[in-house]
């Protein structure tokens, strides 16, 4: 009887659908037609059965509300570290991380040389991305950018280029985009590549002839790509702990967007000693639960949040990636 009631739900909450006869679906095709010179006939049978993806249609239809009075209570923003940290850099994941930096050494080897990205960086956004290729997402991806392209939602245009982008790389790479799982989002393989990035960034390192980043070899060299043509400066730093005065930091603007010189910020020393970088530098504010950690942020952890727009990721990659390098 369980087994029957969890087959009905599985029907309730998956609807396939036939997008031809939808506005949004006829322009596209049109326009893959005129600007790509694909058969309508092939894109028609594409989007003749797509399952629309609900749990995505919902994250991106629905804006983010304020917090209520009870959220706030209950989930201050002191702490807001310490809870984000307590799952992207754990033992298991530094044990992880230790071993697929074993398992490919000899490929790291070669990206560090041509990309001067280290191994450590690489090997820490693969492991916060997608768990070292243990969660590259459950997603289809085509059926997940159609449902958002086609879909009412707030961000319908961006997937729309990005829907495109897919079905132009998989004729590229000659692969079924039928076929092929990601995240909610649509991002793909052991580095979550959007189609765009995929497309821009993406090396064929093992020189097969194609572009995976399923394929460890070709993810460690796309993610060193991206971050390289992003900014990456080889040898320079990247990040370290400050002390100043009080318990919360509250003095001066923090975030990766501004940028000081290092005369202009009194009170503010590293707490390791002389940290070898003269340009201007980031204050990157931790919240825990007890006080703010403050850092000294260089260009290269600038170069991180491109990757991921966020201060607190690619903290967590700065932090693993220096557990990583520790053991390795």
């Amino acid at each position: 009887m369980k087994i029957i009631t969890i087959f009905l739900l599985f029907i309730i909450t998956v609807e396939a659908k036939n997008y031809n006869q939808n506005k949004k679906t006829i322009a596209f095709i049109k326009m893959m037609e005129t600007q790509y010179n694909y058969k309508p006939s092939y894109l028609q049978k594409l989007f003749s059965d797509v399952t629309v993806q609900k749990t995505p249609l919902k994250i991106f239809s629905i804006k983010k509300s304020k917090p209520t009075v009870t959220e706030k209570k209950n989930y201050p923003i002191h702490g807001a570290w310490d809870r984000y940290v307590k799952y992207k850099v754990t033992e298991k994941r530094i044990d992880q991380g230790k071993y697929f930096l074993q398992k490919y050494n000899s490929v790291f080897k070669k990206v560090e040389k041509e990309y001067g990205v280290p191994a450590q960086y690489i090997a820490a956004i693969i492991g916060i991305e997608s768990v070292y290729g243990g969660n590259v997402g459950k997603y289809p991806v085509f059926d997940t950018l159609a449902t958002l392209a086609f879909e009412e939602n707030r961000r319908s245009k961006f997937f729309t280029k990005e829907l495109t982008k897919f079905i132009r790389l998989s004729y590229k790479q000659k692969f079924n985009p039928k076929k092929v799982k990601g995240s909610y989002a649509g991002a793909i393989g052991l580095g979550q590549f959007m189609p765009s990035s995929y497309e821009g960034y993406g090396v064929d390192f093992n020189n097969d002839g194609k572009v995976s980043l399923q394929h460890p070899h070709d993810a460690i060299a796309s993610i060193a790509n991206y971050l390289k043509e992003n900014g990456w400066k080889k040898g320079e730093e990247i990040a370290t702990r400050v002390s100043y005065e009080g318990k919360r930091f509250k003095k001066l603007k923090t975030g990766y967007n501004t940028k000081y010189h290092r005369k202009e910020l009194s009170g503010i020393k590293p707490k390791q000693g002389r940290w070898e970088y003269f340009d201007k530098v980031r204050l990157i504010k931790l919240s825990k639960k007890s006080y703010d950690e403050l850092w000294y942020a260089a260009k290269n952890f600038y170069v991180i949040t491109r990757y991921n727009h966020s201060a607190y990721y690619a903290m967590a990659v700065h932090q693993l990636a220096q557990k990583l390098h520790k053991n390795r």
